[in-house]
């Protein structure tokens, strides 16, 4: 797989444009093609030598040395609901990284990569069900052929669960800031499920309302419609937590459009995103973004919340 990867200074260059690359690749006992960005792809190898781990979940074929660094190896096929890899340490690995852990993820093959407009990557049919409906986060079509890009934040949520809860001092801190009188409400882009519940049950350990879109379009749609009825988003709304990777429109040109509108540039836009690996605050400030948060940290995004709500009371107050 030499030569795979291209520099990730060619890679930033797509930031703002509303495009993505996607890396394909099959699983064991199925021709059907998936895809995951190439942005939280750190390598593709043989898999490593396994060391199986007792009372795992079942997922997870065992635990490897990668790099002097031991992570978790994930059956790719398996989390999904397939058919369990044969002889996992002859297949290919897919070394990811997503929201600060790296895993390695098991698949039959590997294709190649393509580049995309992001607005030609769809949302899941609605009602779709099975593996499509809980796994899927959005659908491509490549070569008159269907590509599927899991939503693998949900599937290292259900093999991986980590702590989503807000620690208690600072849940006080946040309600303890709030007045009875005032709801306070966050705008959510996401196109997986699961974030989008991670951060509503968040936000709701802290008394603020959500409104949830699965894509920036969607959202940026929102937002003009309230201008339109003669209101004021950043008057509303605390802030926007956006994610990047979103069918239709990213968070990227998401934030890009938000803050070249005249009626909207004032919002408050946090990039809330699972590629920590790569993107920084160097490019959240070069598409207008206030914030970088890494998913999925509650604290984090608790503690942006009360910078928020304070900075609200101290504008009431000027008033």
């Amino acid at each position: 797989m030499a030569g795979i990867m291209a520099t990730v200074d060619q890679r930033t260059k797509m930031v703002g444009q509303n495009r993505i690359e996607l890396l394909m690749f099959k699983l064991n006992g199925s021709n059907q093609t998936y895809g995951i960005n190439v942005f939280k792809v750190r390598e593709v190898t043989a898999c490593p030598k396994l060391t199986v781990i007792p009372s795992a979940n079942p997922a997870i074929s065992g635990i490897a040395d990668f790099r002097g660094k031991t992570i978790p190896v994930i059956d790719f096929s398996m989390a999904i609901g397939g058919k369990p890899t044969d002889n996992p340490e002859q297949a290919l690995v897919i070394i990811s990284e997503y929201s600060r852990s790296v895993q390695a993820l098991i698949v039959s093959s590997v294709d190649r990569i393509i580049n995309m407009s992001w607005d030609k990557i769809k949302p899941p049919p609605v009602g779709a069900g099975g593996i499509m409906g809980h796994y899927l986060t959005a659908i491509a079509e490549v070569d008159e052929k269907l590509v599927e890009i899991i939503d693998v934040e949900r599937i290292l949520s259900e093999v991986q669960p980590s702590d989503e809860t807000v620690e208690d001092k600072l849940k006080e801190e946040v309600l303890a800031l709030e007045d009875e009188e005032i709801e306070y409400t966050v705008l959510v882009a996401d196109d997986s499920a699961v974030a989008r519940g991670q951060i509503q049950k968040c936000m709701t350990e802290l008394g603020i309302h959500t409104i949830s879109f699965p894509d920036g379009q969607q959202a940026l749609d929102f937002l003009k419609a309230m201008v339109a009825d003669g209101r004021v988003p950043s008057e509303e709304l605390l802030m926007v937590i956006s994610d990047v990777e979103m069918p239709v429109m990213d968070g990227y040109t998401f934030a890009t459009e938000v803050r070249t509108d005249e009626s909207l540039k004032d919002l408050y836009v946090a990039l809330h995103t699972s590629l920590s690996g790569v993107f920084n605050e160097a490019l959240v400030q070069k598409v207008g973004a206030d914030k970088f948060i890494a998913k999925f940290q509650p604290n984090v995004l608790a503690k942006t919340v009360e910078d928020r709500v304070e900075a609200a009371i101290a504008k009431r107050k000027a008033r």
